[in-house]
């Protein structure tokens, strides 16, 4: 494991070593990708106190995978969600997530009197949308989608998800997400919001028909893309819940075990070039967040105040975290806790 460690750091970790890990005993692979992670971004577990907004569960979009769609059947107004943002500011959060389905209407003046409304009324960041949102307002507004980034841009638009990634392999995403971006649609929006200033998180949602083959493909692909723009702030694991979905009828998901193996590779693949990995407390609970920590992860997520599209899909594990709770997770296991920013300065 001596020679993987070097040259995870080299960044030189090939295709080969990432499929011969998946082989090996993967205690060691947990030891070396915490020693990767001390010696890439030291003892700090990070977290930012934040707020989902989940502005609409209607949805054109029929992934199999997805719990959430349609489920109560609502659209928040601007003044709802100013509500819900002013809520957040008290509890002091410095991030707002705004998500929710994609519908015909939703164009690039819909997201820009959103975007504004927030941003002329507080002073906080806002991490919103991703690229299949980004792809269909562009569709709707009949612009490239370029020009709606820059448009987002200009209306208060601070950081862009990386959501909608799923895996990165389009044999997967054509039985879990068909009427999604394919995989090189994604990837373009990302690198248009990166050339534009426009910083983005990578994900990876695994556990539902994929492979480890394709998730290794997955986090080459965030890789190549990370030395050409260096836009991405983190990664962020995501593990298929799948309850009330109909991708649940063909996998209940993984193991406790194979989530740490994916937090662990991907310390491993992404060495220096993406240094925080966050353990989503949400989707696998905070205890296994804690192990995970130990298992290369270094930061914790957010105190959410919300997520209804992991808890419609199952997640059990809370909806909220406050600041002092989180200092108590990350204090438990010996790490020292920083509040972060979204695009990871100290708050």
């Amino acid at each position: 494991m001596d020679g993987i460690y070097q040259r995870s750091l080299d960044g030189d970790i090939t295709r080969d070593d990432a499929l011969s890990l998946i082989e090996s005993n993967p205690f060691q692979l947990f030891e070396v990708a915490d020693r990767l992670r001390k010696e890439i971004v030291g003892d700090e577990v990070t977290f930012v106190v934040n707020r989902n907004i989940d502005i609409t569960d209607q949805c054109m979009i029929k992934c199999a995978f997805c719990s959430f769609r349609n489920s109560i059947g609502y659209e928040m107004t601007i003044e709802e969600i100013l509500e819900s943002v002013r809520e957040a500011k008290d509890a002091g959060a410095t991030e707002i997530c705004i998500f929710g389905g994609v519908m015909p209407h939703m164009d690039v003046d819909y997201y820009s009197e959103i975007i504004g409304s927030i941003k002329r009324n507080f002073d906080i960041e806002l991490h919103a949308l991703s690229p299949v949102e980004i792809y269909h307002t562009a569709r709707a507004s009949e612009m490239s989608t370029f020009d709606t980034l820059k448009s987002l841009k200009k209306a208060g638009l601070d950081t862009l998800t990386g959501a909608s990634a799923e895996i990165l392999v389009d044999q997967v995403r054509d039985q879990i997400c068909p009427d999604k971006v394919k995989t090189e649609q994604w990837i373009n929006i990302i690198k248009e919001a990166h050339k534009l200033g426009i910083p983005t998180t990578s994900t990876i949602m695994y556990g539902t028909v994929e492979t480890w083959s394709d998730r290794i493909d997955h986090l080459l692909i965030l890789r190549d893309i990370q030395r050409e723009t260096g836009g991405f702030t983190e990664l962020v694991p995501m593990t298929f819940l799948n309850e009330n979905n109909m991708a649940g009828s063909r996998s209940a998901g993984v193991s406790g075990m194979e989530d740490l193996m994916l937090h662990a590779l991907a310390r491993v693949i992404l060495g220096r070039d993406i240094p925080n990995i966050q353990a989503s407390w949400i989707k696998i609970g905070t205890r296994m967040a804690q192990v995970a920590l130990c298992c290369g992860a270094n930061d914790l997520g957010g105190t959410m105040m919300e997520d209804k599209i992991s808890i419609a899909a199952g997640a059990s594990h809370g909806e909220y975290l406050p600041l002092m709770e989180m200092n108590k997770i990350i204090k438990a296991i010996g790490r020292i806790p920083v509040q972060r920013t979204t695009t990871y300065g100290r708050v």
